[in-house]
């Protein structure tokens, strides 16, 4: 990962942290992107220290905000030509219907919305680059799940936090394949994961049957260096050169859930993503 340019979002915590960790490790130029610049400045001085990795730094974005992702892209973009790597893995759970900024569901909005904004935007560093990889942190929550296109903000419906989450991850999922198509022909590659049940504090804010996340995670889910495994995986190893459009569950292999595969449904989803982000022109590759 030498000389290879990675961006990771939200990586002041949990796997988000320890991916960009260990891709420091190895040698790589690292961008910690969180929404809080006093724990960017903790986490990128925690892994210089830990790795002897000086070229860790820090962008500061809020992106379940739109303006904010954009202003993100700006300033990424002033600086660097190119990007080698970009993992989208920050995301939440909430338990009430909670508007962004941008009067959208909370967690279809930075869940999905956020990953498909940012790498829009972000498109013209990786296109520059010699290979890249986009690396989307989805989870198996999605089992069981459908879009319901009439309703995807729970507008209509009684919110379930627990139905928003794995709404979202599936949007991760179906997104992901649409983005692998589109690129074909380029030399970027487009992959999401699963990264096993996590013991991390995920949820754990949320407060209700949401305090039960962490400590069943506790209980049964593997650590936060065991659930960073295939993000640093899809991102750094050989093995996966060339290897698009394809979903990884703890480091293998695997099968997303049957719904996940409806190309008309994946188009479908990606023309409601460009509306609900303003995005005027297409993607071209």
């Amino acid at each position: 990962m030498k000389d290879k340019l990675v961006m990771v979002t939200g990586a002041t915590s949990g796997i988000g942290k320890v991916t960009a960790r260990e891709l420091a490790r190895q040698g790589a130029t690292v961008i910690v992107v969180g929404r809080s610049r006093e724990k960017c400045e903790t986490i990128t001085n925690e892994i210089r220290t830990k790795t002897g990795n000086s070229t860790v730094s820090f962008m500061v974005a809020d992106l379940g905000s739109q303006a904010e992702i954009r202003r993100l892209a700006t300033e990424f973009l002033a600086k660097h030509d190119h990007l080698d790597v970009l993992v989208n893995n920050a995301g939440a759970v909430n338990t009430s219907r909670i508007e962004s900024p941008d009067g959208i569901e909370l967690t279809f909005g930075l869940n999905h919305l956020n990953y498909f904004l940012l790498t829009h935007l972000l498109l013209p560093a990786l296109k520059t680059a010699p290979t890249a990889r986009i690396v989307n942190v989805a989870s198996d929550a999605h089992s069981g799940s459908a879009l319901n296109f009439d309703d995807l903000e729970y507008k209509q419906r009684r919110y379930n936090g627990f139905g928003a989450y794995a709404h979202s991850k599936l949007a991760n999922i179906m997104f992901t394949y649409e983005l692998a198509r589109r690129l074909t022909g380029s030399t970027i590659t487009a992959n999401a994961l699963h990264p096993g049940f996590v013991s991390t504090g995920f949820g754990a804010n949320n407060g209700g049957l949401f305090t039960l996340v962490p400590f069943l995670a506790r209980l049964i889910g593997v650590n936060e260096d065991k659930g960073a495994e295939t993000s640093i995986y899809l991102a750094s190893s050989t093995e996966v050169d060339g290897v698009s459009g394809a979903y990884f569950s703890e480091g293998r292999l695997s099968k997303s859930k049957a719904v996940s595969y409806d190309t008309a449904a994946q188009q479908r989803l990606w023309q409601i993503s460009e509306q609900m982000t303003k995005i005027v022109e297409p993607m071209t590759v």
